[in-house]
């Protein structure tokens, strides 16, 4: 069964961490982070998953949840970040935060990014810098548009979604490819950067990328949806956060 990232910001709050492992073994950390992702449903997660980087060390963690009051989401971010003090022994917690979805592609016709465990996807990240005259908004729209044009140009792409964090000017690309060497050929043969640069050029950023490997969604607890629809789970879900 599989994962999915929405294209708008209507129904749904996303979620992500970033960590860095501190320990050894790095199957102990992903098994902790599972049990995390079945704790996060006793919060109203409705699904969540695990992503490892390939040639780096970070781990990103998503879950998405039915969407509520900027009060209630407060509530949510401070007990995440709680249940994420299991987590210091095993990991560094690089970054937190909420993210708003501009848009996104698919190649179906399908209103969300769809991915499994075993998938691999990418995520392209740009930060505006604050020594620049650029506004917030415009960065936004630029970057977006970005990722519209390149879709068009990533045949072996499934998906794509356009996100923004909440708090801060940072914009993140995200692409489910079909295969792992279609990843690496676009990305060797396009230079992103000094593109993204040449859209946005009276403005300073900063950006990088990597590729991931879903290594697990909670969709994978088939047990989670046994005796319940998918939409009659969402209801109850719902009830129970609201």
């Amino acid at each position: 069964m599989a994962s999915f990232m929405p294209f708008n910001n209507k129904n749904l709050d996303i979620f992500m961490c970033v960590l860095r492992p501190t320990v050894a073994i790095v199957d102990e950390l992903l098994d902790t982070l599972k049990q995390f992702s079945l704790f996060t449903e006793t919060l109203g997660c409705i699904h969540s998953s695990i992503f490892k980087s390939i040639h780096g060390s970070m781990i990103v963690w998503y879950g998405a949840w039915i969407k509520r009051s900027d009060e209630k989401k407060e509530l949510l971010h401070e007990a995440l970040l709680s249940a994420m003090t299991s987590l210091r022994s095993m990991a560094i917690l690089i970054d937190h935060n909420f993210m708003v979805a501009y848009g996104g592609k698919a190649r179906d016709g399908s209103p969300t990014a769809k991915f499994s465990t075993g998938d691999t996807v990418c995520f392209r990240m740009t930060r505006l810098l604050s020594n620049t005259n650029t506004k917030e908004q415009e960065f936004v729209y630029r970057c977006l548009s970005i990722f519209q044009s390149y879709f068009l140009k990533m045949d072996d792409t499934i998906s794509g979604v356009c996100l923004k964090c909440e708090s801060r000017p940072i914009m993140i690309h995200f692409f489910v490819w079909k295969n792992l060497q279609s990843c690496y050929s676009f990305l060797l043969k396009n230079d992103l950067r000094e593109a993204l640069q040449n859209w946005v050029l009276d403005a300073t950023i900063f950006t990088k990328y990597d590729i991931f490997k879903v290594v697990y969604v909670s969709a994978d607890n088939v047990s989670n949806f046994q005796y319940y629809p998918p939409h009659k789970l969402l209801k109850n879900q719902f009830e129970n956060a609201s």
